[in-house]
């Protein structure tokens, strides 16, 4: 009676390890930068949504929405003011707010993210109704990966322009919005 061995070899064990960490080795960048460039496309899409939504509560409800850069305790940052962290754009978070018999209230805020930057200026945006115009007329947002070697290929950024007319439009690359 013969006997049967199942298994693998310890040489072709090493093998299969090798051409893994070979795989892994040359797919970890591929992989870090798509991660980023996800990053950069989500915190745009926020952005450009919360910008959909001031222009819409604008003509529905008839009232003012101002759009404007938060600190921790969600509430509005002067114009040109440094967020908590000490950047200067749009990655300290923003908050929509409706006045409502004279006061401001809060209809969505967006949470910091120092990992992407947003440059744009730093004022206020207001939309007035009876059509959701914006106040200030046209503005631009730039977003990128902040400290990175993606944050300079064009593919990694997003562009949100802004029309006097309170519109928005994504583009992908970079718009040379105003720091």
């Amino acid at each position: 009676m013969k006997l049967r061995f199942y298994g693998f070899t310890l040489v072709e064990l090493s093998v299969v390890l090798a051409v893994m960490a070979i795989v892994a080795t040359f797919a970890t960048p591929s992989f870090l930068a798509w991660h980023l460039r996800d990053q950069v496309d989500a915190r745009a899409r926020a952005l450009f949504s919360t910008l959909s939504l001031a222009r819409s509560e604008a003509v529905k409800r008839g009232a003012r929405v101002t759009l404007c850069r938060i600190d921790a305790a969600r509430h509005c940052l002067a114009p040109g003011k440094n967020c908590d962290s000490g950047m200067a754009d749009w990655s300290c978070g923003w908050a929509l707010f409706v006045e409502r018999d004279g006061a401001p209230v809060l209809l969505r805020a967006q949470s910091a993210s120092p990992s992407i930057a947003i440059a744009g200026a730093t004022t206020d945006l207001s939309f007035t109704p009876p059509a959701g115009q914006v106040i200030g007329g046209f503005r631009s947002f730039d977003f990128s990966a902040r400290n990175s070697k993606l944050a300079a290929t064009a593919r990694s950024g997003r562009c949100i322009r802004l029309a006097t007319g309170g519109r928005p439009r994504m583009t992908q690359g970079a718009c040379g919005a105003a720091a």
